[in-house]
């Protein structure tokens, strides 16, 4: 990077000849932008918001982070959820972190999940954490999981072991 300052400063393209002047200009300006390329991927896009005034039937999936102000019937799955103090959820959210400020009616999935003074839920719960205000109205049940984005959850390993000896023991009589 200090190299390409260098070049576009006016000062050595004068003192340099005209010829190499270019070659090397080429050269350095194709491993700084190679660069740039590599770590372009690393930089985290903003939220998604979808304002107060927004009205979305159907399903919405993203890797990424989503804000919602306005009202959505259908499920939601992402990374970061977000629901404004307005918002109105009715389906089933399944996000690593959801913060809940607004309405879901609806099963909530998250590895962290946090429900602030103004959260209003109708439905259960499935964590791996769980923060909830004061004041913050909640009806439904409340269930840890270690892995609470899989539909599945930890269920299904607690029940398989519980039928293997059974059936060992039908084997030995």
């Amino acid at each position: 990077m200090f190299s390409k300052s260098k070049i576009n400063e006016p000062g050595p393209k004068t003192t340099e000849n005209t010829t190499p002047a270019p070659a090397e200009t080429a050269t350095k300006t194709t491993a700084p932008s190679m660069d740039f390329k590599s770590s372009a991927p690393k930089a985290k896009p903003p939220a998604s918001v979808l304002s107060s005034d927004l009205h979305i039937t159907g399903n919405i999936k993203t890797t990424g982070d989503i804000q919602v102000e306005g009202t959505i019937e259908g499920d939601i799955r992402a990374h970061l959820l977000t629901v404004g103090e307005g918002a109105t959820i009715r389906g089933e959210v399944t996000a690593d972190d959801v913060v809940i400020n607004g309405r879901i009616i609806g099963r909530v999935r998250g590895l962290k999940v946090r429900l602030t003074s103004t959260a209003r839920v109708e439905g259960d719960i499935i964590h791996k954490t769980i923060a909830i205000e004061s004041g913050a109205h909640f009806e439904g049940s409340v269930q840890r999981q270690d892995d609470p984005l899989s539909p599945g959850g930890s269920k299904a390993p607690a029940k398989k072991p519980a039928a293997a000896p059974a059936a060992t023991e039908t084997a030995g009589k």
